[in-house]
């Protein structure tokens, strides 16, 4: 669907694009947001220049923007469609936690912070806040009004996990798999943060339907093979 629109006609909710320079986490980005009521994608870019090309023709209210791109940062691409007169809002995609580029993205309108790896109940909860924000109307009839309507956008609540999974482990476990190109299994993962092998299965798995992993089966042992999870090299970026 790249540089492609995607079907649907006018007025048939919010036109999001989604720019990200990994196919796999493109089309897994693009599949969240087809399953949120009021939003619908009209074409994915994996390129500073694809992303341009798309919005020559193509009318979009809201970018899913990645900021590391093979051919520039994201946030350049950003001033030069402010540049050019683009209004799109924009929520970051990234793994990028250096402030200085948080600051310089609010700066040029990114309305939010979406960072990777997320689930999909994290990106609905940011897009549900965002069209709270976006349908606001008419004139505020004072502070507390505007200070609302604002903290429908900026104050989001944590999205849940799957029940029994927790934030801290989970980090836990992402960092161990990022950190092993070659991948590991389940009771390696448990040793390394400290939790039993089935326990580390449930988050390996959850990172697995979050399009973040991926599991092959490891062969050449006695018994049945054990599951080798390694994290998805596009994901292991900092974009």
């Amino acid at each position: 669907m790249s540089g492609a629109a995607q079907a649907g006609g006018p007025g048939a909710g919010i036109r999001v694009l989604v720019v990200e320079d990994d196919p796999v986490a493109a089309d897994a980005h693009a599949l969240y947001v087809g399953r949120v009521p009021g939003f619908r994608v009209v074409g994915t870019a994996h390129s500073r220049a694809a992303a341009v090309r798309l919005l020559e023709r193509t009318g979009v209210d809201l970018i899913l923007l990645d900021l590391y791109l093979p051919d520039g940062h994201g946030l350049h691409l950003l001033r030069a469609l402010r540049a050019g007169g683009h209004m799109a809002d924009v929520i970051a995609v990234t793994s990028a936690r250096d402030l200085a580029v948080v600051r310089e993205g609010v700066a040029l309108g990114v309305v939010q912070y979406v960072l990777k790896p997320f689930t999909f109940p994290t990106l609905r909860d940011r897009l549900g806040r965002y069209a709270e924000f976006r349908g606001a109307a008419g004139e505020a009839a004072g502070q507390d009004e505007v200070d609302r309507a604002l903290a429908a956008l900026r104050a989001p609540q944590p999205a849940a996990l799957p029940k029994g999974l927790s934030a801290p482990t989970l980090a836990a476990v992402t960092r161990s798999l990022r950190e092993a190109p070659e991948g590991l299994t389940a009771a390696e993962v448990g040793a390394e943060v400290g939790v039993s092998r089935i326990t580390a299965r449930r988050y390996l798995e959850h990172l697995v339907a979050a399009g973040r992993a991926a599991r092959t089966p490891q062969y050449g042992q006695i018994g049945r093979p054990e599951l080798r999870y390694r994290w998805i090299p596009g994901a292991s970026r900092s974009g």
